[in-house]
């Protein structure tokens, strides 16, 4: 893995050819609630429209916007059985 701009370079711990999975500044967590499910749901949604990738979420072929809104399968799995999520409605 190689990043394209040299101030990368600052975001790894170690050299970019031996880094860890998640850049410095990034980290993982497990999502308990269904507010914190739809805050992040709606920022993967929005994140191409935001960057420019896409005029609208659904737009973006590797989204599960449609999946949520629609009910319609796209490229990469939904996990089945989850609940679904309304967008229309906000979480408390």
């Amino acid at each position: 893995m190689k990043p394209c701009d040299p101030r990368q370079i600052k975001l790894f711990v170690e050299t970019p050819e031996r880094a860890p999975f998640w850049q410095t500044r990034f980290y993982d967590f497990n999502v308990w609630t269904e507010k914190k499910r739809v805050e992040k749901l709606r920022y993967m949604h929005r994140n191409p429209v935001k960057r420019g990738l896409a005029a609208a979420p659904a737009d973006w072929r590797w989204s599960s916007y449609r999946f949520y809104l629609l009910d319609e399968p796209g490229p990469v799995r939904v996990n089945e059985g989850w609940e679904k999520i309304s967008f229309r409605a906000r979480a408390a």
